[in-house]
């Protein structure tokens, strides 16, 4: 099964792609798909390069699933919105093409890949060319996108079988009190 994995950027986003053979991993593409060739104030103009160049890596590659990166807010809330933003063309590719995706966090990445939550982008590149038997290390923006490969490949069976195994169903009885639910 080839898992996409994306890492969402405005400016850089990364891609890479692994072959999962049970509990065998292989690596099958990396890369950036990269913004700078639109304007700077031209957000929809990047937006379109970000979902034509998903669209791209999907048609070349033809992955099973994908996941990608779950944003958080940052400490300039106007960057997290841009980032959201480019985010949701990815996830618009993605959904476009017919792909199941998943969704992890940063901290959720880091802790399948390297061990922990705090990693640097470096100890993430280190280790995804040590678990991927890579020549060398992969730019951050795409060992990150590998990184979210290889944590689906570990952690979305254990996700499905969860979620087939319990009834998972949303509260209808919750009320609403300044702004919290119950």
């Amino acid at each position: 099964m080839r898992i996409l994995g994306i890492d969402p950027g405005l400016q850089t986003t990364g891609f890479g792609l692994v072959d999962c053979e049970g509990a065998l991993l292989h690596y099958a593409a990396s890369g950036t798909i990269r913004t700078g060739d639109a304007a700077k104030g031209d957000l929809p103009g990047r937006l379109k390069i970000i979902f034509d160049g998903v669209r791209e890596v999907i048609a070349r590659y033809q992955p099973a699933q994908a996941s990608v990166e779950i944003v958080f807010v940052n400490v300039n809330p106007q960057s997290t919105l841009l980032l959201g933003q480019a985010r949701g063309a990815a996830l618009a590719a993605l959904v476009s093409s017919g792909l199941p995706v998943s969704e992890y966090t940063a901290l959720q990445m880091k802790k399948a890949v390297v061990g922990h939550g705090q990693a640097r982008k470096e100890q993430v590149q280190d280790m995804v060319a040590r678990l991927l038997k890579l020549p060398g290390l992969p730019g951050k923006d795409a060992a990150d996108a590998l990184g979210i490969a290889i944590t689906h490949a570990h952690a979305g069976a254990s996700f499905a079988a969860m979620a087939r195994s319990t009834t998972l169903t949303r509260r209808s009885h919750a009320q609403y009190k300044r702004g919290r639910t119950y």
